[in-house]
């Protein structure tokens, strides 16, 4: 009888062999496994969160990379606007017949000799055409032939804002003539005109200018 056999126990409730059964905790795999994953879990939330903290205090780093370079892209102005400036003429290459359709005196001349002082050509003096004479309600009129209506129309009209432009297709050569309206009462300032003048000289931008990025 072996030795586990306990006293006055035999038959079917012997223990036979020189092998006994050995008592084991459960396997605890199950549970290491559960904690591995959620501690990778935990981690990568941890890892998220401090991501979104940094975007949130830097301003959105990639984003605002991207506004940046978009920003940086500049503006080109198209030939079309550095050649429209280039064709512009001088004053002195300007010449300006001034007409007086107003029923005061002295208009006429007085305006021809200070846009001589600020460099342009006089032509001729003196009371306005029929046409014109007392018929003029705003400030002025420049008149001048078609090829004038982007060369030296707008020059002139530097020193008279106001005026109305026309032209005349029928007409010939290059003069202009100023014809001062009953509203008129002075030229434009020098300092205006002048800076109005150089802003003719500047090339700009067109609405069909491209940007460089």
């Amino acid at each position: 009888m072996s030795m586990l056999t306990p006293p006055g126990m035999g038959g079917k409730y012997r223990i036979t062999g020189d092998k006994y059964p050995r008592m084991r905790q459960p396997r605890r795999r199950g549970r290491l496994v559960l904690g591995l994953v959620a501690s990778v879990a935990a981690l990568g939330l941890i890892g998220w969160g401090t991501l979104q903290l940094i975007d949130v205090f830097t301003g959105g780093g990639k984003k605002a990379a991207a506004a940046g370079t978009k920003t940086d892209c500049g503006t080109k102005a198209s030939p079309s606007a550095g050649a429209t400036a280039a064709a512009l003429p001088k004053p002195a290459g300007i010449t300006v017949n001034v007409f007086n359709a107003t029923p005061r005196g002295g208009l006429a001349k007085k305006t021809a000799d200070e846009l001589k002082k600020r460099g342009f050509k006089i032509g001729d003096v003196g009371n306005a055409p029929e046409e014109f004479d007392k018929k003029v309600k705003g400030t002025g009129v420049l008149l001048g032939p078609a090829s004038s209506l982007n060369t030296s129309l707008p020059v002139l009209a530097t020193q008279l804002g106001t005026a109305e432009r026309r032209t005349d297709a029928a007409r010939k050569g290059t003069e202009i003539d100023l014809i001062i309206g009953t509203g008129f009462k002075a030229l434009t300032p020098e300092a205006a005109a002048g800076k109005a003048l150089a802003g003719l000289a500047a090339p700009q931008p067109t609405a069909g200018s491209k940007k460089a990025c």
